[in-house]
């Protein structure tokens, strides 16, 4: 699987900048993790950090949960892999644990994000509160909040995938 990014028209509409600026990171990080061994997605960076590719595929898969169903449309959709006992979970991978399974969970949560975020104007708020705050959001504060989330960890995802086979790029 070859991943193509592209990053959004430079006159698009603001709706459509959004999107494709969070299409674009979305890419980046399944770019980032092309092509690598479920041992080497889920290597960690440094120790003690148990922060590795895989881990934060899993991650996002919880973060695009989070804020698209949780938040956005108020369903109760439970947590995939953190519990209470272990709300870091999504980084504490096994043997057992598989890219296939990882990737597949990501993009189920990618397609309900954008079947959500379909239904509602970027001025529109949300149905749902975040579950520390109690706020409720507006859907252009998820899509940029999703875009810096994504930023940040591909920037994660550049180190770790360096220092597993030495590849590089934007």
């Amino acid at each position: 699987m070859t991943t193509e990014r592209r990053e959004p028209a430079t006159n698009a509409d603001e709706r459509t900048m959004l999107e494709g600026w969070l299409e674009y990171h979305r890419q980046t990080l399944a770019w980032k993790c092309e092509g690598l061994t479920d041992a080497q997605l889920r290597t960690a960076s440094v120790e003690p950090s148990e922060l590795s590719l895989m881990g934060l595929v899993r991650h996002m898969a919880e973060v695009e949960r989070s804020w698209f169903r949780r938040v956005l449309v108020n369903d109760d959709a439970g947590p995939i892999y953190y519990s209470d006992a272990d709300p870091e979970g999504e980084f504490h991978l096994t043997e057992a644990d598989t890219w296939e399974e990882a990737y597949g969970t990501w993009q189920a949560e990618i397609e309900a994000a954008r079947r959500n975020a379909a239904r509602f104007a970027l001025d529109d708020i949300s149905e749902g509160k975040h579950r520390r705050s109690g706020e409720r959001f507006n859907l252009r504060w998820i899509h940029t909040h999703m875009i810096e989330e994504y930023a940040r960890h591909n920037g994660h995802a550049d180190l770790l995938r360096e220092r597993i086979d030495g590849a590089t790029g934007d």
